[in-house]
């Protein structure tokens, strides 16, 4: 699609897009598309860079005006990566879709994106009732979904206060009023290694490499529980009356956003 198509499409949802041309970086492994959410004057715009714009195509499959979400493919030769585009309550948003779901509708982009637990959690509810941000089987904000664990039994000893869920790349954390963890790998953290090193990686680091950045040991991928209130800037404050399961939603399957993990 040329530029103009793809400004129309956005259109359609209420959103502004911009081009830009994507230069690699140092130390960085290369990209050939990058999709952002950034602001300018008028608000907030996506911002699309292609490192070869002649070879990467990018194809609008299904936009939804009332819903304010578009679902794009980028295609560069045998490679298609899909992308959710759209708006969450109070901000635009870009989510990765596994490539294992190769989907075609923005409806079956955000079934695409809830992982196997939430799935099962509301597979006997209506399906107009599954795409809502609170419903019986369970709550949502931004990319945590929040399961009953009706059986869980926590010592209150072992609840955490005020404690952050966070995901890789520098994203703004949730804070939890009531948060309980275990198992999880063990990793290092630093500005230079956001997502996290393994114990042998952060040993194979030289003094210098350790010294350079300060360090956090974090837990990826553990098992979670909160109760309480969960507050987000972006999001309005959700009051969870009992224990519930966190799970991160699927966008850390695509191979477009690979770089995204559960940090606790």
């Amino acid at each position: 699609m040329t530029s103009q198509l793809l400004e129309r499409s956005f259109a359609k949802m209420g959103a502004r897009v911009k081009f830009g041309e994507l230069v690699p970086e140092r130390r960085v492994a290369p990209r050939d598309l990058v999709l952002d959410v950034r602001s300018d004057q008028r608000g907030e715009y996506f911002l699309i860079r292609r490192l070869d714009p002649s070879r990467m195509e990018l194809v609008v499959l299904d936009v939804q005006p009332r819903d304010r979400h578009l679902l794009l493919l980028s295609r560069n030769g045998q490679e298609k990566h899909r992308f959710l585009l759209g708006h969450d309550e109070r901000h635009w948003f870009v989510a990765g879709i596994p490539e294992t779901t190769p989907v075609s509708r923005v409806q079956d982009a955000k079934q695409a994106l809830k992982p196997e637990a939430v799935l099962i959690s509301e597979h006997w509810l209506r399906p107009k009732y599954r795409d809502r941000r609170t419903n019986a089987a369970r709550i949502r904000q931004g990319e945590w979904f929040f399961v009953p664990a009706v059986a869980l039994q926590v010592n209150r000893l072992l609840a955490l206060r005020n404690e952050p869920l966070v995901r890789g790349r520098g994203s703004k954390p949730h804070l939890c009023e009531e948060l309980y963890r275990f198992g999880g790998e063990t990793v290092y953290v630093s500005p230079g290694a956001p997502n996290g090193l393994t114990e042998g990686e952060y040993q194979a680091l030289s003094s210098q490499e350790r010294q350079h950045w300060s360090w956090r040991v974090m837990k990826r991928n553990p098992k979670v529980y909160v109760r309480g209130r969960v507050r987000h800037p972006d999001h309005a404050t959700i009051v969870l009356g009992g224990w519930h399961e966190v799970f991160m939603n699927t966008e850390n399957l695509s191979q477009a956003m690979s770089d995204i993990v559960f940090l606790d």
